[in-house]
């Protein structure tokens, strides 16, 4: 397993969030931080395509910091009328899992905000795939107000009874500010 040492120009960092309005303010604020961020750099978003909540909050700060967008949207989000206008590069697709599959086909890196089930389905699929070999990208878990605290010993209990093997941490990293992101991919 390698770390996503990308000291590369450019990267396609894969965003899971929540496509929720009714969550905590600062959530946009440090996600709209966070696209910035991205945007300033030079780099891509590839994530979800939807016009809602923090997915809308990141690609609009992206795309407005100068990087490019590109949204990964199933049929269904499509039909109804949800896909983002700021996304750049549109990659349809039939369903959720044909979504994350191209989303691990088109990053580099994974960056997980707060987000609920779906967001769980696509972090997990990711570190799934990487443990039996099928890539070697890392997932990071952004760590906002402390948001993945519970996950994060969810995750240290598991390995303690013995039901992952390995170490969880050699394919999720957990960050708590953007310096810590940009320290775990080499970028700083």
């Amino acid at each position: 397993m390698y770390l996503c040492n990308l000291n590369h120009t450019t990267m396609k960092i894969c965003v899971f969030c929540s496509a929720n309005q009714q969550i905590d303010p600062e959530f946009f604020t440090k996600t709209e931080e966070l696209g910035t961020w991205i945007g300033k750099n030079g780099h891509s978003i590839v994530y979800g395509g939807v016009n809602q909540g923090l997915m809308e909050c990141v690609a609009k700060a992206v795309k407005e910091a100068g990087g490019r967008t590109i949204g990964v949207v199933p049929m269904i989000v499509e039909n109804t009328g949800c896909t983002s206008d700021y996304v750049d590069i549109e990659i349809p697709c039939d369903n959720l899992t044909d979504r994350k599959q191209l989303m691990m086909d088109q990053a580099d890196v994974f960056i997980a905000l707060p987000g609920g089930l779906g967001t769980l389905d696509e972090i997990f699929t990711v570190v799934a795939s990487a443990t039996i070999g099928y890539h070697g990208k890392t997932v990071i878990l952004y760590n906002m107000k402390g948001f993945w605290n519970e996950l994060i010993a969810l995750l240290d209990d598991l390995q303690a009874k013995g039901m992952i093997r390995g170490t969880w941490r050699e394919y999720i990293k957990t960050a708590d500010s953007i310096k810590e992101i940009s320290s775990i991919i080499g970028t700083d």
